[in-house]
């Protein structure tokens, strides 16, 4: 009878023990890296964030710790989002995506005042009215151009988070726009216009070649006739000199050597009436 109190005594030990140790273990909070701890005390959030790292003891039944991520996280649109640029030319933004984090320092104050903070920090309305702010500050040779968009939506997401949450308690790492565009019938205008700028820049350079090959045609025209003209005057002024010598080296003498020269010994048969009678005193004699 007393062994089987003593039995019983014991298992009552070894229970209370148990229960004394789920409680000590349930009451145990590590914070573990990426996170930072929260404490409620008696129903208050504590402002002072637990870092991670640390083992936390609680008090049973009236603190608790709560884990805030700290991580960067990504929020998704995959709808288009429809703006206008500086210009007012209709133009969408789609899958969009936003990576953020939410500073540690902050992690109490987004724990006692935003109550779907782990779903709806950043939501689609805070990122269509940031895309559609940066839309209109570009012209819609820029509001495409990824390196122009991104940042500048970045800026106005930012901005949107320090006006709802506070400065500093939502940090945007990075944006990313996987598509931006026009509607069709701007696309088409785009296009037809560079066609027309192609083909005309297509006949202003083969007009200028054509030009070109004008002017070279009459360059070589010009070089020929100047040539012909200049052939001409040296083959005129060659005879020239030819007849200058020939004139300076004719003499009297000479020219009755030639007249000799050229005499086959046989008189006139056309003679003059002088020159008849000349013949006839001649023969006479």
């Amino acid at each position: 009878m007393k062994l089987l109190k003593v039995l019983k005594k014991g298992v009552l030990v070894a229970a209370l023990l148990i229960v004394i140790a789920a409680v000590v273990l349930n009451n145990v909070t590590i914070i573990p890296t990426g996170y930072t701890g929260v404490r409620v005390k008696f129903g208050q959030v504590q402002q002072e964030p637990v870092r991670s790292g640390r083992v936390i003891m609680t008090l049973p039944f009236v603190e608790h710790v709560y884990r805030v991520n700290n991580k960067q996280q990504d929020y998704r649109i995959g709808n288009q989002i429809w703006g206008e640029t500086d210009d007012k030319t209709p133009v969408y933004a789609a899958d969009v995506t936003i990576t953020y984090q939410i500073t540690p320092e902050r992690s109490a104050w987004i724990y006692a005042n935003v109550s779907n903070y782990a779903s709806a920090l950043v939501s689609e309305p805070l990122v269509a009215s940031a895309v559609k702010s940066a839309m209109v500050e570009l012209s819609p040779g820029d509001v495409t151009n990824r390196a122009r968009i991104e940042p500048l939506i970045q800026e106005k997401l930012t901005e949107a988070l320090a006006a709802k949450y506070e400065e500093g308690t939502v940090y945007i790492n990075k944006v990313v726009v996987g598509n931006m565009d026009f509607e069709p019938a701007y696309n088409d205008a785009i296009q037809a216009k560079s066609i027309a700028a192609q083909e005309q820049a297509r006949a202003s350079i083969e007009n200028q070649t054509a030009i070109a090959r004008a002017e070279a045609d009459k360059k070589v025209a010009l070089l020929r006739a100047e040539a012909d003209a200049e052939k001409v005057r040296i083959a005129a002024q060659a005879q020239a000199e030819a007849n200058r010598l020939i004139q300076q080296s004719l003499t009297q003498e000479l020219i009755e050597m030639k007249k000799v020269e050229a005499w086959d010994g046989k008189l006139p048969t056309v003679m003059g009436s002088d020159t008849l009678l000349g013949l006839g005193s001649l023969a006479d004699q």
